[in-house]
This record gives structure tokens, C-alpha cells and sequence, in this order.
């Protein structure tokens, strides 16, 4: 787990530390079978906190009664202050007596709930992802009342898949979690700019750690004192003049690089670039008797020792700013979100980089859902959020009947729900609510809807939510069937993933897009930062094949809107500019791509 034990530090603690260790409560909690209402008031809790815009810390700092915010009671307000003050959470220390902290990661596995893994601990006294695979291999597990070989098979597979992203942050925990030591630093007398580089500036899905670079001119030791100083790092590893590195509560590594400002753009451009781009960037430089590195871009002299390129000052011609790094070497400016080697040297040298798409030429949202089905929010409390955006048009697009868990829409409660649209309509001028359902790919690939109800939609999204694991060719062919009916307008998260939660479905990825520019059907990118389902490869491969990508955020509360820009972020990625969208056309075009059968 990316948690450190939060018994073991009392030190500042960002928003989602405490959810974190809220949902190790609940999670623990569940295992021992405490009652659901109580479980339910700490997760409830933790949505609360994990959408919150002020830190707790400064709440609890304040004297304000936490209890005032939603799902926020007086136990999990008392637990919360606790740990802000002492690191520490008494009922969680209770709780891990009883059942190790540790088999939390248990239930993170697939194929593992919290009952499956309290027999795991009471019978086989398993307590951690290790021992369950000893117990696995030795084949005691398949022996249990509830497991079988094909269990421990899914449950093995879950193991391999959790060890891969294992010490890996997603992006939107990353920003969150170094949101206060980023303004610390700013905040350093003397610093006139601190920024973000590394993989988190290239908006990878996944982040290992985060690298910051201070502009500074002087001694940049002061900076990297304040850095280590900083009471949300729980320990220090390493401060130097001009770097400093340190772990954070959550386990997330920050470095800091304290940069001159005639270098700071050498430095940002070297500091950001995955190896891979640097390394041909490099190549590049070195063809034209040049070297980049952090502190710029020098002339090479003949004879000259490699250690000496950068301390000549005379030999350098650039390293203020980026654009002049690349200028330098007769490149456009790359941007970050295209530093992989992907092709993107190539295409600066020659004039050809893509105006990668932006988030202000989104003009709608083709997946939300409402109190219809699992939604958190009206229709009309989507469209009037949707319509403060500046959107021209959005699909509600509740779940059909297959999700029964969550109230999946018949036929006749979606007939009730566009009556009710046509209601919304009247009250909310501006904005077009086109009438949708979220339908469930079933398993024979047939969808969970009649064609007479589809014919009246007038946004068919298709997706799969059961029977995830499918062998490949029987996946492809299902998702392929499912496609080819003439009423289909969008594949919604194509590939099911849930980052470093749930691995894509087994599928053939290339013969779905092949399939879509054939059938003439946009695949989905889901702007979730738990999906970003297309990945950037398949991105960027939709785009070769012409097929439209719809960035949509598959919101369940106005909140989620705003994930939008995650999806822009895997878009620009995948190499997108605005032509390449669906959802960037006017309501008039859209409205024409929608007719394109006739």
C-alpha cells in the first residue's frame, strides 16, 4: 500500500491521507462485520473529504465543526480531528488489534470482499498479499469453503496485476497530495517560480514520484532547507546546496531542484522529458556538435572533455526558457504531454506537431448519470451545472436495466425519464439534454435494450459492465456484435479498466477500432482519472483510423464534471487536436454526425 502507518506520525496530513486512512477504517471495519450503517457513514465521509477545496487541517486549525459538512457525523468528525492532531486514529489502533491493517490489500484484490478475506485470516491466519500467495502455492486456499481452483486462479492474476502498481500514484492523487508542499515552496523568500516536471508534468496516468524545480538565484541550500522542513514530510532523504528529496506521508517522493534562472528552462526541459525523449533530443544535439543538459545548450569545442560542457559559459547559446532549448536544435517547442519519443522529435524538426486540443473547445458531455440510476444529482441539477460550463449540449445517460444494483432503467422508467427531460428542457434554456441510457453490452453481445426503445434514443452508449473475464477472441467478438447494431452511436469506456484496480479486459483492441472506423462509431476516452479508458496508445491509434473520441467524464455528481480535464490531459497525449473530438463540434455538427446514417 502507498500509506504509511498513520499511528506513526503526527505530522501535517493532506485531504487524502485522511480519506485514506478513513477508508483503511471502514475497510477494516468490514472485515470484522461492524454494522453497514456505520460503514457507510465513514465512506460517505470520505467522498465529502475527498472533494472538498480546503485542506482540513486548516478547519480543524480554525475551530470549525466539521460535522457541518455533508456526511460528516460527530464520530468520524472526533476521529478526524484526532488524527490531524496526533496522527493517529484510537478506534483504528482498536480495530487492527483484532484484524492486521494489512489485509486491507486483501480486499483490493479481485476476487477477495471483506469476507472471503476474514476467512482467509481466521482459518489460514493470512494477513497480507504475500502469505496469500504462499497459501496459494501450497494450495490450502483452494481447500476453503467459498474458493476453488478457479477462484485462486482470479485471485492469483489479481496478485500479479497488484504488484505492478505497487509504489504507483494516480495523477489526480499525485496533484492533490503535493498541492500544499508545492505553495510551501513558492512561498520561499526569494523563489520566483516553483513548478512541476517529471511525469506529472507529461500527465502520465501513473506517477512513481515527483520532481519540483525551484527558480532561485543564491544559495539554494535555504530552498532545500525549507523543503525538508516542510511538517507534511515524514522523512527526509537526502538535502543538499541544490536538491533535496523527501518522503511524504502517503509514501509519495518528492525531489526538488533548485535552478538559476538563466538554466531554469534547460532545466524544466531536461527535468521533464521521459528518457526516452531526452535521449533522442540528445542524439539530435549531439549530430549538430552541440550537448543539453539541465543547465542549457553549449557548443561542444573540439577536444573538449564532456565534464566541461556546461561551465564554459561561452559555449552556451541557449537554457532560459524551453522554447529556446528546442529553437536552439531546430525544433518546435514539444509539449510535455507529447515527451515520450513517440515520434514527436521527428515531427518538431519537420513543422508537423499537432494543435493538441484544449479544454475550452469541449462544448459537451456525452456520459453523466442522475438520481435515475446511480447518479448523486438530479437531471436538472446536471443540466444547470453542465450549462454553467458553458456547454451547448450534454447526454444523460443512466444505466439500463442489467444494473439492477443500481436501479438500471427499463423501458418504461426511460420512457418516465424523457418525459421528465422534456420538462428540464423548458426550465433550462441554452443547453440541449440529448435523451440517453447507458446500455449493458449483455454477454451473447446483444444489447440490454429492445430496438424500439434504442430507435427513440437519440444518443445509443454501449458498454460492458459484467463478464469481465471473458477470453480474448470471445470478448473481441462480443464487444464486435454489439457494435454492428445500426443504432450504436458511442463505445463508452472501451477496455473496462480501473487504474491500478482492475486490468483491461482480455480484447483485441486493434479490431474494435478497426471495427468503429468501419461501422462509423466513437469510442469513448472516460475522463475519470480511475478510468482514462481509452490509454494514450489507443488514442492516438483512433486518431490514425480516423475514428471520432468522445471525452466524456461519466460524472455522477457536478463534481465530476470537472474531471474533464484529465481526459485532455490522455487526449493531448494520444496526440488529439479539437478535429479529432466529437464532443469539440458545435450543436448543429453534432447534431449532423448524429444523422450520418440517414
Amino acid at each position: 500500500m502507498h500509506e504509511v502507518d498513520p499511528t506513526t506520525s503526527a505530522t501535517l496530513m493532506e485531504n487524502l491521507d485522511v480519506a485514506r486512512t478513513l477508508t483503511t477504517l471502514a475497510d477494516l471495519l468490514e472485515i470484522q462485520g461492524a454494522s453497514p450503517f456505520r460503514i457507510r457513514a465513514y465512506r460517505n465521509a470520505v467522498a465529502t473529504i475527498n472533494n472538498l477545496t480546503r485542506t482540513l487541517e486548516s478547519m480543524v486549525e480554525a475551530g470549525e465543526d466539521l460535522t457541518e459538512l455533508p456526511g460528516v457525523g460527530k464520530s468520524v468528525a472526533k476521529h478526524v480531528t484526532e488524527l490531524l492532531k496526533t496522527g493517529r486514529i484510537t478506534r483504528l489502533e482498536e480495530v487492527s488489534a483484532e484484524y492486521p491493517i494489512a489485509l486491507v490489500e486483501l480486499v483490493r484484490l479481485d476476487g477477495v470482499g471483506p469476507k472471503k478475506a476474514k476467512k482467509l485470516f481466521d482459518e489460514l491466519g493470512v494477513k497480507s498479499v504475500d502469505e496469500l500467495e504462499a497459501a496459494l502455492d501450497t494450495g490450502t486456499v483452494q481447500q476453503l469453503g467459498g474458493f476453488g481452483a478457479k477462484s485462486a486462479d482470479k485471485i492469483r492474476n489479481s496478485i500479479d496485476d497488484h504488484r505492478k502498481h505497487t509504489g504507483r500514484f494516480q495523477v489526480h492523487e499525485a496533484e492533490k497530495l503535493i498541492a500544499g508542499l508545492l505553495e510551501y515552496v513558492r512561498a520561499t523568500p526569494g523563489v520566483a517560480e516553483a513548478v512541476v516536471a517529471g511525469s506529472l508534468r507529461r500527465r502520465k496516468e501513473t506517477i512513481g514520484d515527483v520532481d519540483i524545480l525551484a527558480r532561485f538565484e543564491g544559495n539554494g541550500a535555504e530552498v532545500v532547507s525549507r523543503f525538508v522542513s516542510y511538517s507534511g514530510v515524514a522523512r527526509v532523504l537526502g538535502a543538499g546546496e541544490t536538491k533535496g528529496s523527501a518522503l511524504l506521508h502517503s509514501g509519495l517522493q518528492v525531489d526538488l531542484r533548485v535552478i538559476p534562472g538563466r538554466s531554469f528552462g534547460a532545466a524544466l526541459q531536461y527535468f521533464t522529458g521521459s528518457k526516452e525523449h531526452n535521449v533522442s533530443v540528445r542524439t539530435r544535439a549531439v549530430r549538430q556538435g552541440l550537448r543539453v543538459n539541465e543547465w542549457g545548450v553549449f557548443r561542444v569545442p573540439e577536444n573538449s572533455e564532456a565534464d566541461e560542457i556546461g561551465k564554459e559559459d561561452g559555449q552556451r547559446l541557449a537554457g532560459d526558457t524551453e522554447a529556446e532549448v528546442y529553437e536552439a536544435l531546430g525544433m518546435a517547442w514539444v509539449p510535455p504531454e507529447l515527451r515520450e519519443n513517440r515520434g514527436e522529435v521527428e515531427a518538431a524538426i519537420e513543422g508537423t506537431l499537432p494543435e493538441l486540443v484544449t479544454l475550452d473547445q469541449i462544448r459537451g458531455d456525452l456520459q453523466m448519470h442522475s438520481t435515475w440510476s446511480d447518479g448523486a444529482a438530479s437531471l436538472e441539477e446536471m443540466a444547470q451545472a453542465c450549462k454553467a460550463l458553458g456547454y451547448e449540449y450534454i447526454a444523460v445517460t443512466d444505466h439500463s436495466q442489467a444494473m439492477a444494483m443500481v436501479q438500471g432503467l427499463t423501458p418504461e422508467r426511460a420512457r418516465k425519464q424523457w418525459a421528465e427531460i422534456d420538462e428540464v428542457r423548458e426550465r433550462v434554456d441554452g443547453i440541449e439534454i440529448f435523451k440517453s441510457v447507458e446500455i449493458d453490452i449483455l454477454k451473447d453481445g446483444s444489447l440490454d435494450m429492445p430496438d424500439d426503445v434504442l430507435g427513440e434514443l437519440d444518443v445509443v452508449v454501449i458498454s460492458i459492465h459484467s463478464f469481465m473475464d471473458m477470453d480474448r477472441s470471445t470478448m473481441t467478438d462480443r464487444v464486435l456484435k454489439a457494435m454492428a447494431h445500426p443504432t450504436v452511436d458511442i463505445l463508452a469506456h472501451p477496455t473496462g479498466r480501473r487504474i491500478n484496480r482492475r486490468e483491461p479486459f482480455e480484447m483485441d483492441i486493434e479490431a474494435v477500432l478497426e471495427a468503429a472506423a468501419d461501422l462509423g462509431v466513437a469510442v469513448e476516452l472516460n475522463a475519470n482519472p480511475n478510468r482514462l479508458d481509452l490509454k494514450d496508445t489507443h488514442v492516438y491509434r483512433a486518431k490514425e483510423l480516423g475514428v471520432p473520441v468522445v471525452i466524456s467524464t461519466d460524472a455522477h455528481s457536478p463534481r465530476g464534471l470537472a474531471d474533464m480535464r484529465f481526459g485532455i490531459d490522455q487526449a493531448r497525449r494520444g496526440w488529439l487536436s479539437a478535429k479529432d473530438v466529437l464532443n469539440t463540434r458545435t450543436l448543429p455538427e453534432f447534431r449532423s454526425w448524429l444523422d450520418r446514417r440517414g
